[in-house]
């Protein structure tokens, strides 16, 4: 199944789901660039919110350009399997290999604004990722490592605490979601 009839398909959680559900397949039928980041006003992304096997902690990465705590994720660029770029972004951001996907499909759909940022000695205008989460278990015994170019840190915290790790007020929704949806699996 395509990513768009993925998005279709998907029967959101709540009104926020419900709304950025709209906007997307809206973004879909207006623009024809929103794999990529040459849409400067909204693209997708694609991440892994990693728990562990028993679902009370989650693996997060400190961010270098966002200075938090946050879940592993990346731009589909051009990609249109966007498991596949949440499974690679993941591995890459991480380092850890035993994964599984816990629910079958899309976990989440959010719209997140990026604010306006310097990356790689360029500004990045402010503009809207268009986000599908998937759900994924990790194992929590394999070692970890340091993306450099991106984060400077990744651990295991208890998913209870990840709000408080997190120094992006706008995500502490989204973030509450999450472990709202982990409870009632």
């Amino acid at each position: 199944m395509d990513f768009v009839e993925s998005i279709k398909r998907y029967g959101p959680y709540n009104e926020q789901e419900e709304k950025d559900k709209e906007v997307i397949l809206n973004c879909l039928g207006v623009f024809e660039d929103v794999l990529t980041r040459n849409n400067k006003i909204a693209h997708f992304t694609s991440s892994a919110f990693a728990v562990n096997n028993s679902r009370d902690k989650v693996l997060v990465i400190h961010h270098n350009i966002y200075d938090s705590w946050s879940w592993t994720g990346g731009h589909a660029d051009g990609e249109k399997d966007l498991l596949a770029v949440a499974i690679k972004e993941l591995k890459e951001e991480t380092g850890v290999n035993n994964i599984h996907l816990v629910t079958p499909g899309i976990f989440s759909l959010d719209i997140l604004p990026v604010l306006g940022h310097m990356k790689r000695g360029e500004y990045v205008s402010p503009h809207l990722h268009l986000s599908v989460a998937f759900l994924m278990e990790a194992d929590e015994n394999d070692a970890v490592i340091v993306k450099e170019d991106e984060n400077s840190g990744v651990r295991w915290i208890p998913l209870e605490k990840l709000i408080e790790y997190s120094n992006e007020p706008h995500m502490h929704k989204v973030y509450a979601k999450f472990i709202s949806k982990i409870k009632e699996l």
